[in-house]
């Protein structure tokens, strides 16, 4: 691996450890795809940096688990400014 691909999966873990973000959200602030931060902080960091890796899964996990809630809201917002 290329030592710029490491920094910026450590660098991507620490931003989402840090503020919790989700994927989408970590994909935009650093200009780069969801599927290049998921693979950085799924697969790379878990080569890496394990214990960073732990950490990130454990939020990464709570994201997901509320995503279908934060898809609702959007949608729900959606709907009202259109009233």
């Amino acid at each position: 691996m290329k030592q710029d691909i490491k920094e910026r999966a450590v660098i991507v873990g620490k931003h989402i450890l840090s503020s919790e973000n989700t994927v989408r959200q970590t994909a935009f602030i650093f200009g780069i795809s969801k599927s290049t931060v998921h693979n950085d902080v799924s697969y790379r960091l878990k080569k890496i940096d394990k214990n960073l890796y732990e950490k990130v899964k454990k939020i990464l996990d709570k994201n997901f688990q509320e995503k279908h809630i934060r898809g609702g809201i959007s949608t729900k917002n959606k709907y009202l400014k259109k009233q």
